[in-house]
């Protein structure tokens, strides 16, 4: 077996309206609602959000809003990511900065979300 690629993964939240806010406004992702469920959707993948203590079965063994640290790539050039996240009030945590990313070298920011979620924003370098 070899797997080829990621369809989604799930991101444990204090607050899915507050998640679902910074995701859309700040990532611009989608927020999708079926059955119940929530998620977000980008490109062709998307992040299912479970609401802390209301999670689906089967889950994680400790899933816990803060947990996780996500890698995203965009186009956007890394001048107008920046102003975007000061015109979102979201402050850097760290970058930009180089880092390797699976494809290659990446430029990189890092913010964190409400959950304290950390998330790399990034420009792949060619």
């Amino acid at each position: 077996m070899k797997i080829e690629s990621l369809d989604h993964l799930v991101l444990t939240v204090a607050d899915i309206e507050r998640a679902c806010i910074f995701y859309e406004a700040v990532l611009g992702m989608e927020h999708v609602e079926a059955d119940g469920r929530h998620a977000l959707h980008f490109g062709t993948q998307k992040i299912n959000l479970h609401q802390k203590d209301h999670t689906f079965e089967p889950k994680a063994r400790h899933p816990a809003p803060g947990s996780a640290d996500l890698c995203f790539l965009t186009a956007v050039p890394m001048p107008d990511v920046l102003t975007h996240l000061a015109r979102c009030d979201v402050p850097l945590v760290e970058g930009p900065v180089g880092r390797s990313g699976a494809t290659g070298p990446l430029l990189s920011v890092y913010v964190r979300d409400h959950d304290e979620n950390l998330i790399e924003i990034s420009n792949l370098v060619r």
